[in-house]
């Protein structure tokens, strides 16, 4: 596979350099606000010049006299970008003019000898184009006016970043990695742990919680195997959101949760599981994605031994217990050699099939085994159980009368499911679907043993046949009906 042009986006703080990589990529990746400091890690996204891909990097502003928190694995991470891409973008601000900073950045950029350009920002249009001319005397021949803002000379500057660059041609091979989301509360070693996995100081890391405010996509090969890692910001409580950068992270955050496709969620093992984790379970259960947990800081935890802290876990939250859990050290790598094996694994049954005669075997003898209550006399009836869609599994479960569906066994059936089935990690999702009312028979209110069934997670709720959409249905074989 050709390794992908980079194009690094430096300059000093507060220069719109996120606000210029969210347009040169054409999302809404990078966090913008006019406070300093906001970008922290370093930011990779696709983009294409023409049909030609590239790779565009989001640092943060380099400012060596400034007290804003991090300042100094800021830098290092901006310094990083520099050693690695191909093509350097230094963004300037038009509208304020050269300052010291700006020097020290060109001059900065200037001894790694690599293809230079200049971006001066906030040029809205030509009229403004003369702003630019007192940035040639920092020693950079190319210089670009643009706006981040307005989409003004982007393309532009892009063709002059590219001049005389070979651009690989557009990749044609799938990459089919598996996108794998790190989520928790602030300051469960989230970071700690993908700056493990990658043996490099991909994240800025520090104990204080929030570090972390935008997600960052970092593609990892294990062995044969692709991995997406995304790495977010911590998940607080919606009262705990103090500022509008915090808020655009939690937003991030749910981003990252949608396009993943295993969840690993990390919980603190001094800690032990709390309220929140317990939300954030059921925020991914309800996406349905994939999910594994990791007691990580396992190397601080003294006096416990593991069996007895799964034990309490199974017994404290049951609507996880299908969930495999590890316990971890990001920082030492404890435990960790298994990880990904795992993830293959939970990402394996999320796409699992089983047939309807499975099923409906699953269902006789669930059924023989523990029959449904009666409920005024009538009795439920399962005609046939079907599987639907993967990632996540959803079945439907039709039936005489889905109200007669009582809480009890459903659970039973819930419980039966998992046994016979596993779905190790992996979010069921079960519909029932009732027969119209012209349908019914008076023997409906008799004993059967016809087949019936239900999954999810204990959490989970079933619905009734008007929220099922018919495209659900429509991927049933239509002999089944």
């Amino acid at each position: 596979m050709t390794k992908p042009i980079k194009l690094a986006l430096v300059g000093r703080p507060n220069v719109g350099k996120s606000a210029l990589f969210n347009r040169i990529c054409k999302k809404r990746i990078a966090i913008v606000d006019e406070a300093e400091g906001v970008t922290r890690d370093r930011l990779y996204a696709d983009a294409d010049f023409f049909g030609k891909p590239f790779e565009v990097i989001d640092t943060g502003g380099i400012n060596p006299q400034s007290e804003v928190l991090f300042q100094e694995e800021i830098r290092r991470q901006a310094e990083i970008a520099i050693v690695e891409a191909d093509i350097i973008v230094m963004v300037v601000d038009a509208t304020v003019g050269i300052t010291a900073l700006d020097e020290f950045v060109a001059r900065l950029l200037l001894r790694t000898g690599k293809h230079l350009v200049l971006a001066a920002n906030k040029i809205d249009d030509l009229a403004k184009m003369e702003l630019i001319y007192p940035f040639y005397s920092l020693g950079i021949s190319k210089i670009v006016g643009v706006s981040a803002t307005h989409n003004f000379q982007i393309a532009e500057l892009l063709e002059e970043a590219f001049k005389d660059v070979v651009l690989p041609e557009e990749e044609t091979t799938p990459t089919n990695s598996i996108r794998i989301a790190i989520v928790g509360r602030p300051n469960v070693g989230k970071s700690t742990l993908v700056n493990y996995l990658l043996n490099e100081e991909r994240c800025v890391v520090s104990p204080i919680p929030g570090t972390t405010r935008d997600s960052v996509d970092i593609e990892l090969s294990v062995g044969e195997d692709r991995f997406m890692l995304i790495d977010t910001a911590g998940i607080r409580r919606k009262g705990a959101e103090h500022d509008v950068v915090e808020k655009f992270a939690a937003v991030r955050t749910e981003r990252a949760l949608e396009r993943a496709d295993v969840c690993i969620l990390i919980v603190d093992a001094e800690r032990g599981i709390t309220t929140q984790e317990k939300r954030i379970a059921h925020d991914i259960e309800a996406k349905g994605k994939g999910c594994i947990l990791l007691f990580n800081k396992w190397d601080l935890v003294k006096g416990f031994r593991m069996e007895h802290c799964r034990k309490s876990f199974e017994i404290d939250t049951p609507f996880l217990n299908h969930c495999p859990i590890l316990f971890v050290s990001g920082k030492t790598g404890r435990n960790l050699e298994g990880l990904f094996k795992t993830v293959k694994e939970v990402d394996e049954q999320q796409n699992r099939r089983i047939t309807t005669g499975q099923l409906n075997k699953f269902v006789e003898k669930a059924i023989q085994k523990y029959h449904p209550p009666m409920l005024d006399g009538k009795r439920l009836r399962i005609f046939y159980l079907a599987q639907v869609d993967v990632q996540p599994p959803r079945f439907v479960l039709f039936v005489n009368n889905p109200k007669l569906m009582v809480e009890t066994y459903k659970k039973y059936l819930i419980h039966q499911f998992r046994d016979t089935y596993g779905f190790l990690g992996a979010p069921i999702q079960f519909f029932l679907k009732g027969r119209s009312v012209k349908e019914e028979k008076p023997q409906d209110s008799a004993p059967t043993s016809e087949h019936e069934t239900s999954l999810l997670s204990e959490n989970e709720e079933f619905v009734f046949e008007e929220e099922l959409g018919e495209e659900a249905l429509n991927k049933l074989d239509p002999s089944y009906f």
